[in-house]
C-alpha cells in the first residue's frame, strides 16, 4: 500500500505559492507565512485567490504532486497534474465493465449496499446516544427512516438494472436527508436543515455538508489514480464531461460516515457557529474564510483517527480507507475477488 502522504490546504486570499529549493514557500503581501518540504506532499489544494508560481507547477508534476484549484466555497475549478502513470489493462477492463450492465449492476448494488448500511448507522447511533432527549415525534421518523433504508437495501440485492437501483438510492436519500436535521441539537434556526441543496448551499447545514463532500472527493479521487484506475468513468453516476464520476461513486460509502458524522459533531459540539457564515444575497450561504481552515483541521483530525476495516480485518487511519477501496476495486476488476466488498462501519 502507498504509504499516507499529506494534502497542503491554502485557504488565505492572495496567497503566493512559489519554490524554493526543495520547498513550498507561501507568502502573503511579500511576508513569508509557511515553508513546507515537497517530500511531505501527495497533493496541494487551493481555494480562492491564490497565485502558484510556474516553476512550482512544472516541480509539481515532476514530483507527482497534483495541484487542484477551488472556489472559495469549495467548488471544484481545475487540476493540474502529471502524465497519468495507471495500468493500462486495468483501465480497459474498467471501462468495458462500465459498459456491460450485469458487470457494472453488480458494482453498483455493492456500493449501494454500503452506503445504505452506513446511513441506517448514522441514525440508529442517534437513537441509541440521545433517543432520550429527543421529542417522539423525532424518534418515531428517525426509527421509520431507519426500517425504509433496510427495506431499500433488501430491494437492492435483487435488482439488476442499474437505473432502477439509481431510483432506490434516490428514494432512500430522501428518507435520510429528510430526517438528519432531528440529529441536530442545536437550538439555533440558523442551523435548521430541511433537506439537500446545492450550488449553492441555502443554508449553514448544507454549505458544511458540501464542504466536506469536496474534500472527500478530491481524497477519493487521488486514491483511485493511485491505483491506477479512471476517476472519470463510473459505475454509478452517469459520464459526464469534468465530472470525476468514479470519484463519486466511490465517496458514497464515505458520505455519513465521514462527512455527515463530522458535519454533525462540529454543530453538536458547537465548533462553528452562526458567525462562521455569510448569508448572500441570491439566497447562498458560504462559510467564511477562517471557518474553512478550523474545519479543515477538523477533516485531518479525523483522517488520523484508526478504524477497523471489516473485510481485510486490520486496523487503519480513516484517510487510508478510500485507497483500501480503491484497491479492492481494482482487485475485483482484475478478477481477483469476486465481488468489491464495501466499506461498512461497524
Amino acid at each position: 500500500m502507498r504509504r499516507q502522504l499529506n494534502t497542503l490546504y491554502v485557504t488565505t486570499e492572495g496567497a503566493w505559492l512559489h519554490k524554493d529549493g526543495a520547498n513550498v514557500v507561501m507568502e502573503v503581501e511579500k511576508q513569508e507565512r509557511a515553508r513546507v518540504p515537497v517530500h511531505m506532499l501527495e497533493s496541494l489544494v487551493c481555494f480562492g485567490r491564490v497565485l502558484v508560481s510556474p516553476p512550482l507547477l512544472g516541480y509539481c508534476v515532476e514530483q507527482g504532486i497534483s495541484v487542484c484549484f477551488l472556489s472559495p466555497n469549495g467548488r471544484f475549478l481545475a487540476r493540474v497534474e502529471g502524465p497519468v502513470s495507471g495500468n493500462v489493462l486495468l483501465r480497459r477492463e474498467q471501462y468495458r465493465r462500465s459498459d456491460d450492465s450485469t458487470g457494472c449492476a453488480a458494482i453498483v448494488r455493492h456500493l449501494l449496499i454500503g452506503k445504505l448500511y452506513n446511513q441506517r448507522v448514522v441514525l440508529g447511533r442517534a437513537l441509541r446516544d440521545h433517543g432520550d432527549s429527543m421529542t417522539e415525534t423525532a424518534v418515531a421518523s428517525i426509527t421509520h427512516a431507519h426500517k425504509r433504508l433496510e427495506r431499500i437495501s433488501v430491494r437492492l440485492q435483487a435488482e439488476d438494472d442499474v437505473q432502477l437501483m439509481r431510483g432506490l438510492e434516490g428514494e432512500a436519500a430522501q428518507a435520510y436527508f429528510g430526517v438528519l436535521g432531528h440529529l441536530i441539537r442545536v437550538p439555533s434556526s440558523m442551523f435548521r436543515f430541511e433537506g439537500r441543496s446545492r450550488r449553492p448551499p441555502r443554508d449553514a447545514v448544507n454549505a458544511l455538508l458540501s464542504f466536506f463532500y469536496t474534500l472527500l472527493t478530491h481524497d477519493c479521487r487521488s486514491a483511485l489514480e493511485t491505483v491506477g484506475l479512471d476517476p472519470a468513468v463510473g459505475f454509478l453516476h452517469r459520464d459526464r464531461p469534468g465530472r470525476p464520476s468514479l470519484a463519486l461513486d466511490l465517496m458514497e460509502e464515505f458520505r455519513a460516515f465521514l462527512a455527515d458524522r463530522l458535519t454533525l459533531s462540529m454543530l453538536n459540539r458547537r465548533q462553528v457557529s452562526e458567525r462562521d457564515f455569510q448569508c448572500m444575497d441570491n439566497g447562498a450561504v458560504l462559510l467564511r474564510e477562517e471557518s474553512r481552515k478550523v474545519l479543515l483541521v477538523a477533516y485531518q483530525e479525523r483522517k488520523r483517527e484508526e478504524i477497523q476495516h471489516v473485510f481485510i480485518a486490520e486496523k487503519m487511519p480513516i484517510g487510508l480507507l478510500p485507497v483500501m477501496q480503491a484497491q479492492l476495486l481494482a482487485r475485483h476488476l482484475r478478477g481477483d475477488l469476486d465481488a468489491y466488498p464495501p466499506f461498512l462501519w461497524k
